[in-house]
């Protein structure tokens, strides 16, 4: 099972990934560089790594609850931080 959900982990960052790949052939709203995919491949994967950690050295349901949504929010914060610069 632990290998089954890493393996999903990975596929749904990938498929997120091909989301604004996709986009980028089909209109000129969305233009990202290989760094914009490189930066948003290290955070996406880097994220799912961190999950899998946590769901494997945890065994409690409250202490993966709490450590996934602390990684979660850090995650959404850096994103919009990059995306938009939300602190300067």
């Amino acid at each position: 099972m632990k290998d089954k959900r890493f393996l999903i982990i990975l596929v749904v960052s990938s498929f997120l990934l091909l989301i604004p790949f996709i986009a980028m052939q089909l209109t000129n709203e969305v233009n990202w560089t290989k760094s914009d995919f490189i930066i948003a491949g290290l955070l996406l994967y880097g994220t799912g790594i961190i999950f899998e950690f946590i769901l494997r050295k945890f065994k409690e349901s409250k202490n993966r609850i709490v450590l996934c949504g602390i990684i979660l929010m850090i995650f959404i914060l850096i994103w919009i931080e990059l995306a938009v610069g939300i602190f300067n």
